[in-house]
């Protein structure tokens, strides 16, 4: 055989040995349930590279065996002209160089591109080694047994939502990056923490009486709800909507509270997680307003607008806020 001819061998097993290295670690790079979720979105390479992931070690031990027999091939070829410490030295520099580094360096980059373009290869390499990579497979499956896969924290989630506020490559903008992390966060803060405490809550006991001053003073700070409880506050008897006093005329008469619709609500504890409280606003057939406790005794109300401000962690501004700026 010419030193040309050999020459030209050697660069083709160098080049799949490459090939094969790069793909072993490009492989083992992608993530099964990323992959999933590429697949289910219409990825063509995550479809193909699903089945040869999942089962992993058949197809790393057929790349593997593929590489170690090209790489055996090298040494031999060289060995027909030059000694054998000499073809050693030789061979090992080719293959950590162009074998090793650089192809993997590569291949990481472009994990999923160059995987799935390259997916009949793998399915000749387990066809051709499978005498040998299937009792590996097997072997590996039980000492090992299966793959595990983790779910991600929600520290570790919040972690990789935030890195698209910066990122240029990222399809979210600001407002549904804030609008994910504020969602994030309710399961670790509580309704203390939102609520408006009752000192500064506007509200009625059975007791009090719907005058006609009574109503311009409710219309003078743009109340739109209005709990109602006992004067211990220990009860919570539920809501009136200003909405329903509109065909009430309350220059005929005094009205008592006993004579208007109060809309039913419930009461939670101040140390209600958040995400709790979302659920029960969506769940609930109750009103927008919930009367908040601690230790047997109201200290506040909360309502749903205040849990979408915390969400979207801006302050949702509406005619009533306006008309009270303004005065």
């Amino acid at each position: 055989m010419s030193l040309l001819i050999s020459l030209i061998i050697v660069a083709v097993l160098v080049f799949l040995s490459a090939i094969y290295s790069g793909l072993n670690v490009a492989l083992l790079s992608l993530n099964i349930p990323d992959l999933e979720r590429k697949a289910k979105l219409g990825n063509v390479y995550a479809k193909k590279l699903l089945p040869l992931r999942k089962n992993s070690n058949l197809t790393i031990a057929s790349i593997i065996i593929a590489n170690v027999a090209t790489i055996s091939a090298v040494s031999l070829v060289l060995d027909r002209h030059l000694n054998g410490f000499i073809a050693g030295i030789i061979s090992t520099l080719l293959i950590v160089i162009f074998s090793e580094v650089l192809p993997q360096a590569f291949f990481i980059r472009r994990s999923l591109d160059l995987s799935g373009k390259l997916v009949p290869l793998m399915k000749i390499l387990i066809f051709v080694t499978y005498p040998i990579s299937k009792p590996l497979d097997i072997l590996l499956d039980k000492l090992l047994g299966n793959e595990n896969h983790y779910l991600m924290t929600r520290n570790e989630l919040g972690i990789l939502i935030a890195e698209h506020t910066d990122s240029k490559a990222s399809e979210l903008d600001s407002d549904e990056i804030e609008i994910m992390m504020g969602a994030l966060r309710l399961s670790e803060k509580q309704v203390k923490s939102i609520m408006t405490p009752i000192e500064k809550t506007y509200w009625f006991t059975q007791d009090t009486k719907l005058t006609p001053e009574k109503i311009d003073e409710m219309k003078a700070n743009s109340y739109s709800r209005i709990p109602v409880f006992n004067s211990k506050l220990t009860n919570f008897y539920g809501v009136i909507l200003m909405k329903d006093l509109v065909d009430v005329d309350f220059d005929e008469e005094t009205v008592e509270i006993d004579d208007i619709y109060l809309h039913p609500s419930q009461t939670v504890g101040s140390l209600m997680a958040l995400d709790t409280l979302f659920r029960k606003f969506i769940l609930g057939d109750y009103s927008h307003m919930i009367a908040v406790e601690k230790n047997d005794k109201i200290v506040g109300v909360v309502t749903i607008e205040d849990l979408l401000e915390e969400i979207l962690q801006h302050e949702i501004v509406d005619e009533t806020d306006k008309l009270k700026h303004r005065l």
